[in-house]
């Protein structure tokens, strides 16, 4: 046997294996090898696991005639009873009625304020400007429902508001901003938009910043504006982000909020302005009806389930990536 033949025999004896496929690896393998992102979601991880995992556990006394004294496993079960009660009451659908015209119009107006903003302040090109800018937009955010809702009541108050003392100083009658149903869904959306516009508008900041420069320079040398490159260029490359965020307040559509709407409910607005959040808390802690409350509540979160499975379904046909 020469040297030549037994050369290849050689190579193939040191010659290392193959790796095994990802898919085929043992999880405890993956998790040890990718450890120290593990580590890192391990706070968010837990987060979810202990505030919202583990109190679904509850939503068994939406079948069940909830007593706190007999607990969940002494409480009789009824079935699907406070479904069928929370289907057939007229309040159903004004509830119903209620909470998709809020969310309907959120998705309108709100929606799309932090993009046009994030578009805006991505045309700025002093720096110290564009930081202050989104300062002063960004601090709303950090306020409480309670201090938005009080410094708009001072505002837009018949006794002694600014608004209304200006109206009357033209000689116009006040108008009732706090009181008046027809008045309360603009003032929830504009108080939503006032408040969280300019956190959003951080989302996409960060996708226009992966956005290649040259792109830019061949669009400005093929002699388009800066309304062309924001409209073929900008758009297109963060519209997975937006459609990320679209799917994502999908799943919110039912999930208004508790507090916002509470602080502005009165009993002279409360026909246009209960929503299944409000309703679920006046039921379930100030009646006390906790298993017909955790009825309502599941409901609102199997709708949102199903949205969200549906518009991230949708996505992937149109061809964009989706949330999963």
């Amino acid at each position: 046997m020469t040297v030549l033949d037994t050369e290849p025999r050689l190579k193939a004896q040191v010659a290392p294996r193959a790796a095994m496929p990802e898919h085929r690896r043992p999880w405890w393998r993956a998790i040890w090898r990718h450890k120290a992102l593990y580590l890192m979601a391990l706070p968010g991880i837990a987060y979810f696991i202990v505030f919202k995992y583990v109190p679904m556990t509850g939503l068994v006394i939406a079948f069940q005639d909830y007593s706190p004294f007999r607990g969940i496993f002494g409480s009789p079960w009824v079935g699907f009873e406070h479904f069928i009660r929370f289907f057939s009451e007229p309040t159903f659908m004004m509830l119903l009625v209620n909470t998709l015209t809020v969310s309907l119009l959120l998705l309108i107006f709100a929606f799309p304020i932090p993009i046009i903003l994030a578009l805006m302040l991505n045309e700025v090109r002093t720096k110290l400007f564009q930081r202050s800018v989104q300062t002063v937009i960004y601090l709303p955010h950090f306020m409480s429902w309670v201090i938005v809702v009080s410094l708009f009541y001072v505002m837009f108050t018949t006794d002694g508001g600014s608004v209304n003392s200006l109206l009357q100083s033209w000689g116009f009658d006040s108008i009732g901003f706090l009181t008046d149903p027809a008045w309360l869904r603009p003032m929830y959306v504009v108080q939503e938009i006032w408040k969280s516009a300019g956190w959003g508008t951080i989302v996409y900041l960060a996708a226009m910043t992966a956005v290649d420069l040259q792109l830019y320079e061949a669009a400005e040398l093929d002699g388009a504006g800066r309304w062309l490159q924001t409209w073929h260029i900008t758009l297109p490359a963060i519209r997975p982000t937006i459609i990320v965020m679209f799917i994502l307040m999908i799943g919110d559509f039912l999930e208004l909020g508790f507090e916002h709407m509470y602080l502005l409910l009165n009993s002279l607005n409360r026909e246009v302005g209960e929503i299944f959040d409000t309703y679920v808390y006046t039921a379930g802690i100030q009646n006390g009806q906790f298993s017909y409350a955790a009825a309502v509540g599941m409901f609102k979160g199997l709708v949102g389930l199903i949205l969200v499975v549906g518009a991230n379904k949708l996505a992937k046909k149109l061809g964009e990536e989706g949330v999963y």
